[in-house]
């Protein structure tokens, strides 16, 4: 079987006529990814809403676009796709005020919960709103590559996923989540439990346990699990937030193998965020020492998320039958997490005491 490296997918077709984006929200994601990757996807982006008036006029000056002066003229463009870039509490609201049969992009995680995300599943229902949740790593281009391959064989038969992360992460850019009872899990690790889901499927249960760190007053920074997927695949994460020791042996990477290849991958933005590194995707298609480096023609940020909007434009669009990533879906990823949380929260299997003498 021929590999060829620079044939992977690594984009999302683009919609032939892109409707205009209303985005609610103007924090540091919107001005780090959104506005990127729209901007280089050619979307228009007909404005955006915050309730800090003087925040979304700057950002959108600094974007060139305009920012909405209430929430009820943002909500009044017409044939738009409303991209939901605020905090998981504030989800619901804003999904009831949307109009019926709306298209909509939430960001993640869908609410703080699973009793949340059922909330919005509902609303999301009631009102025919068809809306993705924007778990965009399974958009990004090493992750499309990586999808490709193995629907093409190269790496068999999925037995291992390992993730593992030791870095330092700079929670103080997002103020917001100081006082959460849930971090590392519901704002983090989520992606990756979401593409794990993507690659493997649902699995059968979750052993974790996520805990914080005496230099951070969020409440978890650091996570260790185990995904259940039967006797043929194992499935681990280790994730320390924490190694701020620096750069030397900090590391934000995937090894993924099959019973015929392998594959190895760095997630080069969460290295010194929000400068990052650039990704890397090195493939092993034959399961000797040849491994070969994929050509990656963009990063996680902020390519996937043009290649996350150009799926649900094209949805929208009457061009693609299936919205990937939809409520549907991203709540299995929200039940999964709050498995990960029950678990961490239940005791551990007790070892038995030394036999008296």
């Amino acid at each position: 079987m021929t590999f060829d490296s620079g044939s992977l997918r690594q984009w999302w077709p683009k919609p032939v006529h892109p409707r205009p984006i209303v985005i609610f929200g103007a924090g540091s994601i919107v001005g780090d990814a959104h506005l990127p990757a729209y901007r280089k996807a050619g979307f228009l982006v007909a404005g955006i809403f915050d309730p800090d008036g003087a925040k979304a006029r700057e950002l959108a000056e600094r974007w060139d676009t305009r920012a909405f002066a209430s929430q009820a003229e943002a909500l009044a463009v017409p044939d738009a796709i409303f991209d939901l870039a605020t905090p998981p509490a504030a989800h619901a609201s804003l999904l009831n005020a949307l109009p019926a049969d709306s298209f909509a992009l939430i960001q993640k995680p869908m609410g703080s919960d699973l009793a949340q995300a059922s909330a919005i599943l509902q609303i999301c229902r009631k009102k025919n709103i068809r809306a993705a949740v924007n778990f965009q790593l399974r958009f990004a281009p090493m992750m499309l590559a990586l999808a490709d391959a193995i629907e093409g064989g190269h790496l068999g038969e999925i037995v291992d996923f390992d993730a593992w992360l030791a870095l330092a992460t700079p929670w103080g850019m997002w103020p917001f989540l100081k006082g959460l009872p849930r971090i590392e899990i519901a704002m983090h690790s989520i992606h990756y439990l979401d593409f794990i889901r993507a690659l493997l499927g649902n699995p059968l249960g979750i052993h974790a346990k996520t805990i914080g760190h005496p230099n951070h007053d969020v409440a978890q920074t650091r996570t260790a699990a185990i995904l259940d997927y039967g006797d043929k695949i194992r499935c681990a994460l280790s994730v320390n937030h924490d190694h701020d020791f620096g750069r030397k042996f900090q590391a934000c990477e995937f090894r993924i193998c099959g019973t015929r290849g392998a594959a190895y991958l760095k997630l080069g933005v969460n290295l010194d965020y929000p400068t990052g590194e650039p990704d890397e995707l090195w493939i092993n298609p034959s399961g000797t020492e040849d491994w070969v480096q994929v050509p990656l023609e963009g990063a996680w940020f902020p390519d996937a998320f043009v290649n996350r909007m150009a799926s649900l434009q094209r949805f929208a669009c009457g061009e693609e039958e299936m919205l990937v990533g939809s409520v549907e879906d991203a709540w299995q990823t929200m039940a999964l997490v709050e498995a990960a949380y029950q678990s961490s929260a239940a005791p551990a299997t007790p070892i038995a005491p030394l036999p008296e003498a």
